[in-house]
C-alpha cells in the first residue's frame, strides 16, 4: 500500500483531479457552517453573541493538535520507511498547522477578554498550546536550516516525534490542573453536554476545517513537487550542455532547428 502511494506520479494526477472537487466542498460546506453557526445558531443564555468564537475557535484548537499528529506519523513513515511522500507531506502540512494554531490562539484571545477579563493568562492550556505554536515554528526553521535537504528532513522528523508529547499535555490540562478553561463538552464518557443547536454548526465547521486542511495540503504537495523537478532540471541542464558541445548528445529526429 505505501509502495503504491509513494508514486509521485501517481499522486500528481489523483490530485489533480482530486483538487476542484475538494475545492468546490470545501467552500461549500465552509460557507454552510459560516451561516448556521454566525446567523442560525442561537445566542447562549450566559455569554450572549460572544459564544459564537467558539465556531472558529474550537474547530481551529482541533486542527492544531490534528495536523500535529499528522506531520509527526508523517515524520514517522519518513524515517521508517523511507516513503517518498511522506518527507512532503508533512513539510507541507507545517505552516497549515501553525496557521490553524495561530486562529486558535487569536480567537481565545478574542473569547478571553469578556468571559475573564484579561486577553491573555498563564492558563496551563493556552500555555501548552503556545508551545505548540512554537514546536510549529521551530519545525519549519530546522527543516530548511540545512544545506542538504535531507539532513534538514531528519531534524525536523525528530523534533515533530519529540513534540508529540506536548498533545496529550494540551488535551488534558483542563483534568490534571486547575485551569479557566472549561472541562471537554463534545468528546466525553458521558456524551456531549453542550446542546444540539450549537452542536451541529460546531461539527460542520470542524468538517470545513478538515476539508480546506485537505485542500491546502494537496495544494502545497503538488507545489513541493514540481519545484522539485524544477531543481532537477537545472541541475541537469549545464551536464548536458556539456555533452552537447562534445558532441556527444544527439538531437531527436525532426524539422531543422532555425
Amino acid at each position: 500500500m505505501l509502495t503504491r502511494f509513494a508514486n509521485p506520479a501517481r499522486f500528481m494526477r489523483a490530485s489533480g483531479k482530486a483538487l476542484p472537487w475538494l475545492g468546490a466542498a470545501t467552500a461549500l460546506v465552509l460557507i454552510a457552517g459560516l451561516f448556521w453557526s454566525l446567523v442560525v445558531a442561537p445566542p447562549d443564555y450566559q455569554q450572549g453573541e460572544t459564544v459564537r468564537i467558539m465556531f472558529i475557535h474550537v474547530p481551529a484548537a482541533w486542527m492544531a493538535l490534528s495536523v500535529y499528529l499528522f506531520i509527526a506519523v508523517s515524520s514517522a513513515v519518513a524515517l521508517v520507511w523511507r516513503h517518498p511522500l511522506a518527507e512532503i507531506a508533512g513539510q507541507a502540512a507545517a505552516p497549515i498547522g501553525a496557521g490553524f494554531t495561530l486562529v486558535c490562539l487569536a480567537t481565545g484571545s478574542l473569547w478571553g477578554r469578556p468571559m475573564w477579563g484579561a486577553w491573555w493568562v498563564w492558563d496551563a492550556r493556552l500555555t501548552s498550546v503556545l508551545v505548540l505554536f512554537f514546536l510549529y515554528l521551530g519545525y519549519i526553521a530546522l527543516v530548511n536550516a540545512f544545506d542538504d535537504r535531507s539532513r534538514g528532513a531528519r531534524a525536523g522528523a525528530l523534533l515533530a516525534l519529540v513534540g508529540v508529547v506536548n498533545l496529550p499535555i494540551i488535551k488534558f490540562s483542563v483534568d490534571w490542573w486547575n485551569t479557566l478553561h472549561q472541562p471537554a463538552s463534545v468528546v466525553r464518557l458521558g456524551g456531549p453536554s453542550i446542546a444540539l443547536s450549537m452542536l451541529l454548526p460546531l461539527l460542520v465547521m470542524a468538517a470545513a476545517f478538515m476539508l480546506l486542511f485537505c485542500w491546502l495540503l494537496l495544494l502545497r504537495m503538488r507545489t513541493a513537487l514540481n519545484q522539485r523537478k524544477i531543481e532537477a532540471l537545472r541541475l541537469h541542464m549545464p551536464a548536458m550542455r556539456g555533452e552537447i558541445g562534445t558532441g556527444r548528445v544527439v538531437p531527436a529526429s525532426g524539422p531543422a532547428l532555425r
